[in-house]
């Protein structure tokens, strides 16, 4: 063997060493974290980014509001001015005083420069209810936007509830798959050993060998999705990308029941607990204030002022102590054929809403219908299911006893071994497909959040 073949191995087996402590030091930095459904929902809410978003939406109609309250607040105001003049022709018609000779004083005093300043405080006392209206309307978008994060929370819950349900399918996938794995790398040394004593043709054995193929890549593709599940689980709880997620397969085997209650009654339950129906209505109202605060510019405005005045001009004027107080009536003559379109567009926006809570109502009708059948299915399947599998391994019991007594083909003990790998397959699946079903019909009931608290 010559030197370069040495270093090449030598090469080799130094990088194979490497890549295997580098594995070993990534696996082991990967943390396992055990994590139960309401755990989960806890995470998610707490890290959701749609909640954030929904949060802030909630000050700025708070702050909305508070800015519609303090209108009602006396306006208050300060100015003053220090100019510097020209020389003005200053044309006096007050008598001005004698002079020391008893003559009349004509000459006009020299004025470069004057100051003045200025305090005003106006205090509204009518303005044709824009000021209530505005309140009303913000007091009403600032709890449509509560609500709005009410109904986004149980989006979140039901979201979680999906992957986390995800999780478990991807896990349960896996390790079936494994299982069959074992069962089948068994069944090829029995196959190999029968074939070699001239027990078994060849072709069976490929037959084998081929199913233990299959079921290896069927392994990358569970394997594969459990890891895309566990990322997408990581993202949504706000954990490193790192942490293994054990899923509480508990939950799964709970018997979720709806107590014997009706689809008319969960639609009851919709209309009243909602909270996208709740926000259309408290929009529909805020809808209707808009309206009167646009009818609002047909009136004249009404306030009551005060004010302080105090001015200085150098050898001419001086004033102090000028205090005003009043009443202002204001009314401007263009909101006659102005303030008609800003009514239409304010009845505009309200039959939009009017016509959204219409759809709604058309919508809740169906999502409640669709998640209650969609919950009975799924009980069915999984009634059906757990028939299927109790049919299915006796059925790969028989076909087994059948081959070992060359009454049956490989090919049929192959199909039975998968059938019986899909019977188990389908019943995890429908476990997992059944627990967000039922919170899907709490969802489009609007009690969900009230359920997993």
């Amino acid at each position: 063997m010559n030197s370069k073949s040495i270093y090449t191995r030598l090469y080799a087996l130094a990088s194979g060493i490497l890549l295997t402590f580098f594995f070993q030091t990534a696996s082991a930095q990967q943390s396992v974290k055990p994590l139960s459904l309401n755990e989960a929902i806890s995470l998610s809410i707490q890290n959701s980014k749609q909640l954030r978003v929904s949060h802030a939406k909630v000050e700025q109609a708070t702050a909305s509001l508070k800015e519609a309250n303090e209108r009602q607040l006396p306006d208050a105001s300060i100015s003053g001015s220090y100019l510097r003049l020209t020389q003005p022709n200053i044309d006096l018609k007050l008598k001005l005083g004698d002079d020391n000779n008893g003559g009349t004083k004509s000459e006009s005093p020299k004025v470069n420069q004057a100051m003045y300043g200025m305090a005003n405080v106006s205090l509204p006392i009518f303005a044709g209810g824009l000021i209530q209206s505005g309140k009303e309307s913000a007091r009403y978008l600032a709890e449509a936007a509560r609500l709005d994060v009410d109904k986004d929370r149980q989006d979140v819950i039901q979201n979680t509830i999906g992957a986390y349900s995800n999780l478990y399918k991807a896990k349960a996938a896996v390790a079936l798959v494994q299982e069959n794995i074992r069962q089948s790398d068994e069944r090829v040394k029995e196959f190999s050993n029968k074939e070699k004593n001239g027990l078994l043709a060849r072709n069976d054995l490929l037959k084998a060998e081929l199913q233990q193929s299959n079921y290896q890549l069927a392994l990358m593709d569970a394997e594969n999705n459990l890891k895309i599940a566990n990322l997408n689980m990581d993202i949504m709880l706000g954990l490193p990308d790192n942490t293994v997620i054990q899923v509480d397969s508990t939950v799964f085997k709970v018997d979720n029941n709806i107590d014997g209650r009706g689809v008319a009654e969960f639609e009851q339950l919709a209309y009243q607990n909602r909270k996208d129906a709740a926000s259309l209505s408290a929009r529909e109202r805020a809808a209707n204030a808009g309206i009167k605060g646009a009818k609002a510019d047909y009136f004249p405005s009404l306030a009551v002022t005060g004010g302080y005045v105090a001015a200085y001009i150098p050898n001419m004027l001086t004033i102090t102590n000028a205090v005003t107080a009043g009443v202002g009536l204001k009314y401007n003559l263009s909101s006659l054929w102005k303030t008609g379109t800003k009514v239409n567009g304010a009845k505009a926006q309200l039959a939009e809403v009017q016509a959204n809570e219409a759809k709604l109502v058309d919508g809740i009708h169906l999502d409640v219908y669709q998640s209650y059948e969609n919950y009975l299915l799924s009980h069915k399947k999984m009634d059906t299911y757990i028939k299927a599998i109790e049919q299915s391994e006796e059925n790969y019991r028989i076909t087994k006893n059948k081959h070992d007594n060359n009454l049956a083909t490989t090919t049929d003990l192959l199909d039975a071994d998968v059938a019986n790998l899909q019977a188990h397959l389908n019943y995890a699946y429908a476990k997992a497909d059944a627990l967000v079903a039922y919170n899907k019909l709490l969802q489009a009931a609007g009690i969900l959040e009230s359920i997993n608290k």
